[in-house]
């Protein structure tokens, strides 16, 4: 199956606002996959597809979770919103023939990160949070540091997220933190090389 013929697919499986949202992520992660010389391939599979479990219901979801055995974690198995990144993943297997494990790895994490993300997955990552359609406070700073370093983007984006679920009251994926932790003692250890 093509670009193409996948893209019409999901747009019959998502609501069109996520149809859109899905788009300027996807047109996002191309330009920040030239800038960063990623793998073009790779990063429009998993831009394309990121979302394409997130238009479940919590009943849907948890059905669907539990009929194809999806292995979840304790946080995802308790907040359900964050399974989508799984679900998906299953989803491009299963519906789209995804088979590379890079682009169901990006898939999977784009909503928490990961310890030692490749450039692939932070692209997927970082454009779903500065897709033109997003507003919120600092948008525009996170969108001019994704095309100047990656690296302090995707601290920026993790920083933001974590202070986000605070202030929410939510539980905090320890993945983020992990990833987050991760990514600032590669930073660290580069400015030491120095």
């Amino acid at each position: 199956m093509n670009i193409c013929d996948m893209s019409e697919k999901l747009k019959g499986m998502l609501s069109h606002k996520r149809y859109k949202h899905t788009m300027g992520v996807l047109s996002v992660a191309r330009r920040l996959a030239e800038r960063y010389n990623a793998d073009l391939e790779k990063v429009e599979l998993s831009a394309l597809l990121h979302d394409c479990g997130k238009d479940m219901d919590s009943a849907e979801m948890h059905e669907y979770v539990s009929r194809n055995d999806i292995k979840l974690d304790d946080i995802e198995a308790r907040q359900l919103e964050l399974a989508h990144g799984a679900v998906g993943a299953y989803l491009a297997m299963t519906e789209f023939g995804v088979a590379d494990s890079e682009v169901l790895s990006a898939i999977r994490f784009h909503t928490t990160g990961k310890i030692d993300m490749t450039n692939v997955e932070k692209i997927v990552y970082l454009a779903d949070f500065i897709e033109e359609g997003r507003k919120y406070p600092g948008v525009q700073t996170l969108r001019e540091l994704s095309f100047e370093d990656l690296d302090s983007a995707i601290l920026l984006s993790f920083d933001n997220t974590i202070r986000h679920v605070i202030s929410q009251k939510k539980i905090l994926h320890t993945r983020t933190v992990e990833a987050r932790n991760f990514i600032l003692e590669q930073m660290e250890n580069m400015r030491g090389a120095k």
